[in-house]
């Protein structure tokens, strides 16, 4: 029991520890910085700065430093999680559940973070499921550069921290390393790193093992000693360093050529040079070959692109090829060039203007001594090329448009050459010159006339290549200008006719007209040839004129087969005759000047009379001689079905499409005035193919002449009792076989629509695209590979695919062939058949990552397999490997690489390659 006595004792001790306790507590609140509440200061407490008030160690000369007061942070942090917050004594925050931190450009994301408030540092790291497998690793991003990480220790205010397992993707490729620091300039420093361009970073299938790097992110990569490892194997290919530049936008850099063994040209380097990134619009990359024998070639090539008006490339190469050895007969040099030309309008640019181009112009030997071809049969069998380059503009108000164009055709194997510069057009659209502006009751005859106008201003020569800039422009090129002014209208007679008549003026201007004469000593055995004496300069008017009237009308029927009553069938046949009456004056008499005579000795002291045009062989022609009145008939069916499906829906189906034929009678012609029959058929066979048909019957019949020699005669087929005489048909045509050819041929035969399987294929390829991700950042950033689901059946097996198709293209001539005798009972020529070269080109693909393409055929004529080629492509994910062998043709080869898929590692590869042998003949 406690005396008062001792109560009061215990008491007062009790207060005297509770003053000690708030004396001590109000000190370390002046030690810690913190606010002390007024009223609570007193006269032996410490000051701010740390130091007692009235102490005699306030003069001494030893005096206590103020304490460091903290720096705050530049910006807020702001932080977040989706399950807790926990807040713990000195200043701990911990994030539980996706936790989230963001201060300024720096964004951190974990399964689990803990933020120091008064160190300004946080830990971040992972959680591990019952299964072993770490959930929710640290993503730390800093500006635009993601890291991924295990664990991360970062301070904010200087910015440094320990990574350990980072993974930072720089341009196509990938940085990882077990423990790395990060510092204040976003640069990481970091050893036994990998460098890899697999997007499989965790194991990747190749990667450069570096001792130790800097990773400066969307600049470079700069290491020490490194070496190659692929599929965990490291492989005895080391570099003292290794420098990796990234950039998001173009730069410029070196070039690393190939190497190259040329059976003819010796050793030699190919495609080495530099590339310059000029702009974000235009870059330029020089390119070049050079060989131990002397020859070498130079490739300068541009692309530029104007965002909204217009975009192209630009390419010349000029190449020297040296073949053989120096002073024997089988040296040759051979200097050739080439000039690529692209370029295309963006169409919003200017509507009524418009300029393109599509150039492909070489020497006829360039593609035959180009290094680049010798494994490229489809570039060594070209046989032609053509060039073009076309500017175009219209004037809406003035119904007027401009066009011209300059066209280049070129045959490799003879070396001609075809050039039209300018090919300049000028249309006039129809206008009605009599049409009142204002119309007022019915329309008047004449106000359906109308007028339109063309004109066409062309310059062309057909020579050699090595004479097109030697030749003359006045006395080789031909050059004239044609003019056409058609006035037309349309009336209707008793409502079911169309009454159309015309008239027609042609003009043509030339420069110069060609006078011919008989010379007896000319020819190649002297017995005389034609011969041009004079060539007359100037301006010269050749025109001719023409009227026509022409009547048609359509005669519709339908009908119901009388086999299929029962059934919803309708047959329609529509018949569209016409009849048209065409008159012009004999252009070949003497009145206008066309035509000109001189005579011709024979053997015999007589002469013949020869009538020939100065204007013949001229750009536009020359009027036909003899007055002409031409009466045509034209003819032209179409049959169409419609009926019911299974399903009561409508279906029309087309039986001829057209069936139509076509013959005329000249009634000022003395002789043969009929015109030989033309028939026309044309049959839609299904949706992606339409057989067409154009063929010939000759109207006059063969006979013989007085010395025995088969001529066409005077009298017509019919007389005999016969019909017209076939000339003669040919075609080409070319079909595709792919994995749905019998799906198609069989709902095509049956009328079944297609099954539900399709759908469900369809569907399955649409959730295969969900999946796909493209990284659309920056040029430089690697595309992330498609994810598939593989498609199962009904019965949950997986669905198996092997995608496949192949090309047949041929064609066939069907002719008389007067090689062999006449029937003189039918006066028929025997007819015979040839076929066209059968070419076969296709490909199949194995699985998702084999494919094989294949290209031959087989040519009748000379007997022979064409030239033959085969390529296999493997996927090896992150390499790809591809084998190229041609067996049969002209050119045998055989091609095995296997590179880098990343572009920035286009010189990590293996090339063999046979021998290259430029030195055959090639014609």
């Amino acid at each position: 029991m406690i005396t008062p006595l001792k109560a009061n004792t215990f008491i007062s001790f009790i207060l005297l520890l509770v003053l000690l306790l708030l004396s001590g507590e109000a000190f370390s609140q002046r030690r810690r910085g913190r606010t002390v509440p007024p009223g609570t200061e007193r006269a032996d407490t410490f000051n701010i700065e740390g130091v007692q008030r009235g102490d005699t160690l306030q003069n001494d000369t030893v005096q206590l430093q103020p304490a460091k007061k903290k720096q705050p942070l530049d910006a807020p942090v702001i932080y977040e999680a989706t399950d807790s917050i926990v807040f713990t004594q000195g200043g701990v925050a911990n994030l539980y559940g996706d936790g989230k931190v963001n201060y300024q450009k720096i964004e951190l994301a974990a399964a689990v973070i803990t933020m120091n408030m008064d160190s300004s540092t946080v830990y971040a790291y992972g959680v591990e499921d019952t299964l072993g497998k770490v959930t929710g690793k640290p993503v730390f991003k800093d500006g635009d550069t993601p890291y991924e990480t295990n664990t991360i220790r970062y301070n904010f205010k200087s910015k440094k921290g320990l990574i350990s397992n980072v993974v930072s993707q720089q341009g196509e490729g990938y940085v990882t390393g077990n423990n790395a620091k990060k510092g204040m300039n976003d640069e990481l420093y970091m050893k036994s790193g990998r460098y890899t361009t697999c997007d499989n970073h965790d194991h990747p299938h190749f990667y450069m093992q570096m001792t130790y790097a800097k990773v400066r992110p969307k600049k470079n990569v700069v290491t020490g000693p490194a070496y190659l490892v692929i599929e965990d194997v490291p492989l005895p290919l080391a570099v003292p360093f290794f420098f990796f530049p990234f950039s998001s936008s173009y730069s410029s850099g070196f070039i690393m050529p190939s190497y190259m063994d040329d059976s003819a040209r010796g050793f030699g380097l190919t495609d080495g040079g530099y590339y310059f990134a000029i702009s974000d619009k235009m870059d330029l990359k020089l390119r070049g070959d050079i060989f131990t024998k002397g020859s070498w070639a130079l490739n300068a090539e541009t692309n530029y692109n104007v965002r909204y008006k217009f975009s192209g490339l630009f390419q010349a190469s000029y190449q020297i090829t040296k073949t053989g050895d120096k002073g024997l007969e089988d040296y040759a040099v051979a200097k050739d060039f080439k000039v690529v030309w692209s370029h295309r309008q963006d169409p919003k640019a200017n509507p009524n203007t418009s300029f393109s181009a599509s150039v492909n112009f070489s020497s006829s030997s360039y593609e035959r001594t180009n290094i680049g071809n010798m494994y490229n049969s489809q570039a060594m069998t070209q046989n032609t090329k053509t060039s073009s380059v076309s500017y175009s503009r219209n004037f809406p108000d003035q119904k007027l448009s401009i066009a011209a164009t300059g066209n280049i055709a070129q045959n490799m194997k003879d070396s001609s050459i075809a050039v039209t510069l300018p090919d300049l057009t000028i249309t006039l659209s129809t206008i009605f010159p009599f049409k009142r502006k204002q119309a007022a009751g019915d329309e008047k005859w004449y106000e359906k006339i109308s007028v339109r106008y063309s004109g066409r201003l062309s310059n062309s020569i057909t020579t050699k290549d090595n004479l097109l800039f030697k030749s003359n422009l006045i006395k080789d090129w031909k050059n004239g200008m044609k003019h056409e002014i058609p006035i037309s209208a349309t009336f209707t007679l008793f409502k079911y006719f169309n009454l159309t008549p015309s008239v027609n003026y042609t003009e043509r201007w030339y420069t110069r007209k060609v006078m011919k004469d008989w010379d007896p000593n000319a020819g190649t055995s002297g017995t005389g040839a034609e011969v041009n004496t004079d060539t007359i300069y100037g301006f010269h008017r050749v025109y001719d004129y023409s009227a026509s009237l022409g009547l048609n009308t359509k005669i519709y029927g339908m009908y119901k087969p009388l086999f299929m009553k029962k059934k919803e069938i309708q047959i329609r046949h529509v018949i569209t005759p016409s009849v048209s009456i065409s008159a012009s004056p004999d252009f070949g008499s003497s009145g206008f000047g066309y035509y000109d005579t001189y005579l011709k000795p024979n053997a015999d002291g007589t002469q013949d009379t020869v009538t020939y045009s100065p204007y013949a062989g001229q750009m536009f022609g020359v009027p036909g001689q003899g007055r002409s009145g031409n009466i045509s008939f034209q003819i032209s069916n179409n049959l169409e079905m419609k009926y019911k499906d299974k399903n009561d829906s409508i279906r029309k189906v087309s039986l001829i499409d057209e069936l139509g034929a076509s013959i005329s009678y000249n009634t000022a012609a003395q002789v043969r005035p009929w015109s030989n029959l033309t028939v026309n058929l044309r049959l839609k066979l299904s949706k992606s193919y339409t057989f067409s048909m154009s063929s010939v019957f000759a109207t006059y019949a063969y006979d013989f002449d007085k010395n025995g020699n088969v001529i066409t005669s005077n009298r017509t087929e019919w007389s005999y009792g016969r019909f017209g005489r076939f000339q003669g048909y040919g075609n080409s045509f070319s079909y595709t076989l792919n994995n749905d050819t019998w799906k198609k041929w069989k709902a095509f035969f049956t009328g079944e629509k297609k099954d539900g399987e399709d759908a469900k294929n369809s569907q399955s390829d649409a959730d295969s695209e969900d999946d796909e991700t493209d990284d659309t950042g920056t040029d430089s950033a690697p595309t992330k590979r498609k994810k598939e689901k593989a498609a199962v059946d009904d019965d949950g097996y997986q669905v198996f695919k092997m995608p496949w198709s192949i090309n047949l293209s041929t064609g066939f001539n069907i002719t008389e062939d007067t090689s062999k005798p006449i029937n003189r009972n039918s006066m028929r020529y025997p007819y015979k058949f040839s076929l066209n070269a059968l070419n076969i080109n296709g490909n199949v693909k194995i699985s998702n990552k084999w494919a094989v393409s294949f290209n031959s055929g087989y040519d009748f004529n000379a007997k022979k397999i064409v030239q033959t080629s085969f390529n296999i492509t493997r996927d090896l994910h992150c390499f790809s490997m591809s084998a190229s062998l041609s067996p049969f043709g002209t050119w045998k080869y055989y091609s095995f690489v296997i590179r880098a898929n990343a572009s920035i590692l286009q010189d990590l590869k293996y090339d063999k390659k046979s021998q290259t042998q430029t030195n055959i003949k090639w014609y």
